[in-house]
């Protein structure tokens, strides 16, 4: 299982710092005040690069350029979205904090290049008894090897152990999507009527809640849409920016639509046209942790489970359209999935659906169960 050494002491407190920012599968972290952002082997940042790396990044000088390299490319060369960086980034500082105790010295690009398959084992066995489950862990994976090929383009050695790793399997779990009649009452505002929020607080939330079930959006999508780009009136459609940088055109239904009407006219500040459509208390961008506050007073308030979070109310847009006959090209087409591949599972989700209604209500099914 590779060697298990214990950190030499002038690394003590480095890794010490690095864990406690880095613990659990990986929230940001605040970063410190200062620009410079001290490390073994001393690592200056400009403002800009330690908002991507965050926390103390462990290694040496040469391996810390790699970082900034590989952080770089991610996003300029393979177009990932600023939260699949963010997430990577993530994954390989936890990596490097496991090296520095593992191999006790701190990492450098030959030593992660010499690395064999029972360290990245190690690692893995490592994350998976801190809770960690399969997906994240063939996430943190795929962040390893990617950044084992650029080691490898960047002329440090061949980094076989990383692609010698096979990746944790996943059980595939068919979406949950909310039932109709628990979506509609979530987009309504009557629904929270006993909570001690502003009127204009409440219409906010129950419009985004709305685009998420009305135009299938994702959180981040729907709070990245600008004041200019409303879609209000006679504009039957917005534009948004999805996964991977991918622009698409979404059509946004007349009760959708009164929603955010209702959040404007109640809303108490000025909205400039390039700035965001839903905001805060204070007037500042909405954080989707408020939204997702929201469906949890919201689960409550109908008697709804877990399962009802706001990404669900995506998965029942899907779903609903299916049901109702909607193709699966055009929806698709509409969650802006790359691969028709991903937006089939919705079919074994309507089959499931139908499955379950068969048993409950056809004589044969239940002729069998007696």
């Amino acid at each position: 299982m590779g060697k298990q050494l214990r950190a030499h002491p002038p690394l003590k407190r480095e890794v010490a710092v690095a864990q406690r920012r880095t613990e659990g599968d990986g929230a940001p972290t605040r970063r410190p005040a200062a620009d410079t952002l001290p490390c073994r082997g001393g690592i200056r940042r400009e403002p800009a690069e330690a908002d991507t790396a965050q926390v103390i990044l462990p290694g040496t000088p040469d391996l810390h350029d790699a970082v900034r390299s590989w952080i770089s490319a991610l996003g300029a060369e393979r177009r990932l979205s600023p939260k699949t960086v963010e997430a990577y980034s993530r994954d390989l500082r936890q990596f490097l904090v496991f090296l520095v105790e593992h191999l006790g010295e701190a990492p450098s690009p030959a030593g992660v290049t010499g690395l064999k398959p029972a360290d990245i084992r190690a690692f893995l066995a490592h994350r998976r008894r801190a809770g960690i489950e399969s997906r994240s862990l063939m996430r943190q994976l795929a962040a390893l090897r990617s950044f084992g090929r650029h080691l490898e383009r960047e002329g440090h050695g061949p980094a076989s152990a990383f692609a010698a790793i096979r990746s944790p399997k996943v059980a595939k779990g068919l979406p949950k999507p909310v039932a109709a009649s628990a979506a509609l009452a979530m987009t309504d505002v009557d629904s929270r009527a006993g909570e001690a929020r502003e009127p204009w607080v409440l219409a906010r939330d129950a419009a985004v809640i709305a685009l998420l079930y009305g135009s299938g959006l994702r959180i981040a999508e729907a709070l990245g849409i600008a004041r200019e780009d409303a879609p209000v009136g006679e504009t039957d459609s917005v534009t948004v920016l999805g996964k991977g940088g991918k622009m698409r055109s979404v059509p946004v239904i007349p009760p959708v639509r009164k929603t955010i009407e209702d959040y404007l006219a109640l809303c108490p500040y000025h909205l400039p046209a390039k700035g965001p459509l839903f905001v805060g208390q204070k007037g500042g961008p909405l954080s989707p942790r408020i939204i997702q506050y929201a469906v949890e007073g919201l689960r409550g308030a109908l008697g709804l489970d877990g399962k009802a979070t706001p990404h669900a109310l995506r998965h029942s847009f899907a779903t609903h359209l299916l049901s109702r006959g909607g193709e699966l090209r055009a929806i698709q087409e509409l969650l802006g999935h790359a691969s028709l591949s991903t937006t089939q599972i919705y079919t074994q989700v309507d089959s499931a659906r139908l499955m379950a209604a068969y048993d409950a209500a056809h004589p044969r099914a239940q002729a069998a169960r007696t």
